[in-house]
């Protein structure tokens, strides 16, 4: 039978009943692990870092970090069917956050709400089991503020808040209800844990959200130099005199110690609890020394070291102004250079708000970074045409992930200005099939674009997350896709990338991380939280080498020599014509044609011969093509040539175009010894062949006699007989006569 109950939030109790729940919570304790926190105990609240060894049951939050926990906790709470649901949250969702402007409230506040939402179901059980949702008056709207509180109460072992005044009435009457219910509220969670034989409530959580919780206690501070305004070995210098020595690897870290990370040469890395000691150095006050995580300073480092000489870069995706300075700081001190000529980045804002936006530049401009300049355009609406990223050649991609290598998520969203709304994936241990797809398909978008800019030299794409398909089958699935429009007929053609297959570092891989294929991936443990890192280079243009006739058709095409070239073949294609032509004269001499500049030696001949005989009808005479002597008539005598002047004729003939087999001293020698003639060849530049003297025997011609003296007018002409010529080649003689001993002209 059930127990009848007097009014709300009392009931009435036997002693028995009394001392049974009293037993059921001092049980409690007695489940707690040997050398480990008590039940309930859950070192994700850490206290103020001011007041060391303060305890949290001492430490009572303010009103501000219950609102705002309560507010993220009711835009991010798990809504389960109305048939599963035992506690109803109101139908209201997106609230504003309430403003607090300390980051340390800040942070608690988040992280109590991140770990309501981890504990939501167990404390929707609490609530049931004790009776308290169904007994108390409660608005649904409320039952936020509720949750946050119930988790905070049973962190603090149930013990009671101190008095003093609220200056938020709800929370004030939440607080009472709670210390009424106290005792039902601690027995309800006995019953819980004894149901599941849980030794700590951890034990409820996921196997992967209990891992990432031991490994976010441990994680140790990564700090990066600000070079613009101070220098490695000036922090180094100020830490030692704080009393913080230099260890060689992070394994050594313990106490007042630091070392210089592996992958980054301007990160230093420091146990987590020093942060306070780092405070009071002054290095974190004045800039000169940025906490952040090693996820975010790998992208800026492999940033640096691609690009070379002058050039821009341009960032996208989701970044804080953090990233942004350590990436200004880098480029400005790795590219020592004037003003004018000094390397920028260009940040894409589009997707942030005007609060956002003068966020990002008050962070810059307090890193003193003088090399930043925002776009307010969208990422997706810049091209490679745009007159500001003529000089760019590297863009760094930081798309929105699924963030599931962090171990402290709450810690690292609201470091890097991530979307708030991945929380509730985060504290289920996984994150919902329908907001992965919609990740990889923005993710995917960007790697497209990115890799269309046609003066770009590299892409690095960075991400925090587990997940294969936010990882390798992004940057694959957008390689391949840009190759296959490359290749397609009538679409222009852009610069082909391809991965890297190394971080470039030259401090090597450092334990925890391993090149997987051609990418880079750094698995979360307990001395860093895990990233992927792909740098996409472009790979170079085959060399195209231009013919000098390649080079004049260009001119020509554009105007520019005036058609100078266009219709002279190339050096090689006119030597083997002239092997052709010669090869056809060889085996028909009697069809050559007299060539141009053969054409004009015969005017120039004709003229002479004009000039020294006087005769003007010998000088006005075209000369014939065919092989015909032409002999003058003599005057009142008979006329009868001699072999001497059959041969000065036929010179005179061969000189003014006329080709006779016997004048080429190369065909004569292949007729006479067709053995060893020399091939028909170009000799080399320089070289001059001595030619042998040729005798011609010709057949003896019988002229008749002439009783009356011709006419002057009269010419005889004789054609060359078709029967072929007789040569005799006369090694060592000479003959006196000076028209024999003439070269034959060729």
């Amino acid at each position: 039978m059930g127990r009848k109950r007097n009014g709300p939030g009392h009931s009435r109790r036997s002693p028995a009943c009394k001392t049974n729940s009293e037993s059921q919570i001092s049980s409690i304790k007695d489940l707690s692990l040997p050398d480990g926190p008590s039940h309930g105990e859950i070192p994700v609240l850490h206290p103020d870092p001011s007041t060391p060894g303060q305890g949290l049951d001492e430490a009572d939050f303010l009103d501000n970090v219950y609102l705002l926990a309560a507010a993220v906790f009711q835009n991010n709470h798990l809504e389960k069917p109305a048939a599963h649901r035992l506690v109803n949250y109101g139908k209201k969702t997106g609230l504003l956050l309430p403003e607090v402007k300390d980051e340390e409230l800040q942070r608690k506040a988040y992280e109590l709400a991140f770990n309501t939402l981890k504990y939501q179901e167990l404390l929707e059980d609490i609530m049931i089991d004790s009776c308290f949702y169904l007994t108390q008056p409660m608005p649904d709207d409320q039952m936020s503020l509720v949750a946050v509180m119930l988790f905070d109460f049973q962190d603090r072992k149930f013990i009671p808040w101190k008095c003093r005044g609220e200056s938020v009435q709800e929370i004030g009457d939440v607080k009472n209800l709670l210390l009424r219910f106290k005792i039902k509220l601690a027995a309800a969670l006995a019953r819980c844990r004894i149901k599941h034989n849980l030794l700590t409530i951890d034990c409820i959580l996921p196997e992967s959200l209990k891992t990432k919780q031991e490994r976010s206690s441990r994680l140790p501070l990564y700090a990066w130099v600000n070079t613009l305004k101070s220098s490695l070995d000036e922090v180094q210098s100020v830490l030692r005199t704080a009393g913080v020595s230099q260890v060689k690897s992070i394994r050594e870290l313990e106490g007042q110690t630091f070392c210089q990370d592996t992958h980054c040469g301007d990160t230093l890395v420091f146990p987590t609890q020093l942060r306070a000691e780092l405070y009071r150095t002054g290095l974190l006050s004045d800039h000169k020394l940025i906490i952040q995580d090693k996820a975010c300073s790998l992208g800026p480092n492999a940033v640096c070291s691609l690009l070379s000489g002058e050039g821009d870069v341009l960032m996208a995706g989701c970044f804080s102004g953090l990233t942004v300075a350590h990436t200004a700081s880098l480029i400005a001190g790795h590219h020592e250079a004037t003003s004018k000529d000094q390397s920028k980045v260009y940040v894409c804002v589009g997707h942030c708000t005007a609060a956002q936006r003068e966020e990002l530049q008050d962070a810059v401009t307090d890193m003193g970074c003088k090399n930043v300049k925002l776009i307010p355009e969208d990422f997706h609406c810049l091209n490679g045409g745009d007159i500001r990223l003529q000089r760019v050649r590297v863009i760094l991609l930081t798309p929105q992930s699924s963030l599931s290598a962090i171990s402290n998520p709450v810690e690292f969203i609201l470091q890097e200005k991530e979307d708030t709304d991945l929380l509730q994936d985060l504290s289920q241990g996984s994150i919902a099939q329908s907001k992965l797809e919609a990740l990889v398909a923005q993710q995917k978008k960007n790697t497209d674009h990115a890799l269309k800019f046609p003066k770009v030299c590299a892409v690095v794409y960075s991400t925090c997350s587990s997940y294969s398909e936010e990882n390798e089958e992004v940057v694959n699935r957008s390689l391949e896709e840009a190759k296959a429009r490359t290749e397609q007929e009538g679409e222009p053609k852009l610069p082909i990338f391809r991965p890297t297959p190394s971080f470039p570092s030259s401090c090597g891989l450092a334990e925890g991380s391993e090149v997987t294929g051609p990418f880079f991936k750094l698995e979360p443990s307990e001395q860093s939280n895990g990233c992927f890192l792909a740098i996409l280079t472009r790979e170079p243009e085959p060399e195209v080498v231009e013919t000098p006739q390649d080079v004049l058709a260009r001119a020509n095409a554009k105007g520019l020599l005036d058609r100078i070239g266009c219709n002279q073949p190339a050096r090689k294609e006119r030597h083997g014509n002239t092997n052709r032509m010669t090869k056809g004269n060889r085996a028909c001499p009697s069809q050559s044609q007299p060539s141009i500049s053969t054409q004009s030696r015969v005017d120039q001949l004709r003229n002479r011969e004009a000039k020294g005989s006087g005769s003007s009808q010998f000088a006005s005479r075209q000369l014939s093509p065919q092989a015909s002597i032409s002999l003058p008539a003599a005057k009142n005598t008979a006329f009868s040539p001699t072999p001497c002047t059959i041969i000065s004729q036929v010179n005179k003939t061969a000189r003014n175009g006329t080709r006779l087999a016997s004048t080429s001293t190369s065909s004569t020698r292949s007729t006479l010894h067709p053995a060893t003639a020399a091939p028909v060849g170009r000799s080399p530049r320089g070289r001059q062949e001595v030619l042998r003297p040729v005798a011609l025997t010709l057949p003896s011609i019988n002229f008749p006699s002439f009783s009356q003296p011709p006419e002057s007018n009269t010419i005889y002409s004789y054609a060359a007989s078709n029967q072929p010529v007789p040569l005799l080649c006369a090694r060592r003689s000479h003959s006196r006569d000076p028209v024999a001993n003439r070269r034959p002209w060729l």
